[in-house]
């Protein structure tokens, strides 16, 4: 059952990167369907903006694909422990650069300050929990660090539910930009939610465990 839910992660990030890189990469990002979008407003200019969002691409992409093999893969020897640090530094770094940049899009994220707000608490509660993930291993303390490590990988993948949620919403609402409102929040906090229940599960079995 774990290796079908590793899997699955795998396969999300991997296929979201894949289309973005695709949909970004080897088109103009005036074809993105997002971007067309905003280009209908006549306040809305594409440059500087595309270059935030390159950097974001960029860097959002490698925290997709790094945090599986972060959380998943067991260090069993030094070589493995020392790759665990090489991809945790940039995982980190990753974040804290497209959060940052996540910021400034985030202004200009479609459907107003609803959706605004949302990306703009999304990105912050990615880099503290990234943060927190940091410091937690400064001190040693691997098992909180595991389960920031966790919350921060919750957020990140919100990369993935985003897409998930947005096409079949707008569908269903009949409008694109009430969709944008509802996903800007829903593509992260749901995420946050169930992996605190994952933690809270864990940390009521393993006293269990040890008791045995």
């Amino acid at each position: 059952m774990r290796k079908t839910k590793t899997f699955l992660v795998f396969l999300c990030a991997i296929l979201i990167v894949l289309y973005t890189v695709i949909q970004y990469g080897f088109f103009d990002a005036k074809l993105a369907g997002l971007v067309q979008f905003k280009l209908q407003s006549p306040d809305f200019h594409v440059t500087p903006w595309v270059y935030f969002l390159y950097a974001h691409i960029v860097t959002g992409a490698l925290a997709l694909l790094i945090g599986p093999f972060q959380i998943f893969r067991k260090q069993r020897h030094a070589k493995s422990r020392d790759m665990h640090r090489c991809l945790g530094m940039v995982y980190v770094i990753s974040i804290f650069i497209s959060g940052i940049v996540n910021i400034y899009l985030s202004l200009y994220a479609t459907a107003g300050w609803i959706a605004q707000t949302g990306f703009i608490a999304l990105d912050l509660a990615w880099m503290f929990t990234t943060y927190m993930a940091v410091a937690k291993i400064m001190r040693q303390d691997l098992p909180t660090h595991r389960n920031w490590m966790l919350r921060s990988y919750a957020l990140t993948f919100a990369a993935v539910t985003l897409r998930v949620y947005l096409g079949p919403l707008s569908l269903a609402l009949g409008d694109f930009e009430l969709a944008y409102r509802f996903t800007a929040w829903l593509c992260w906090v749901p995420n946050l939610v169930i992996i605190e229940m994952v933690i809270r599960s864990r940390s009521v079995k393993e006293p269990t465990r040890f008791a045995r």
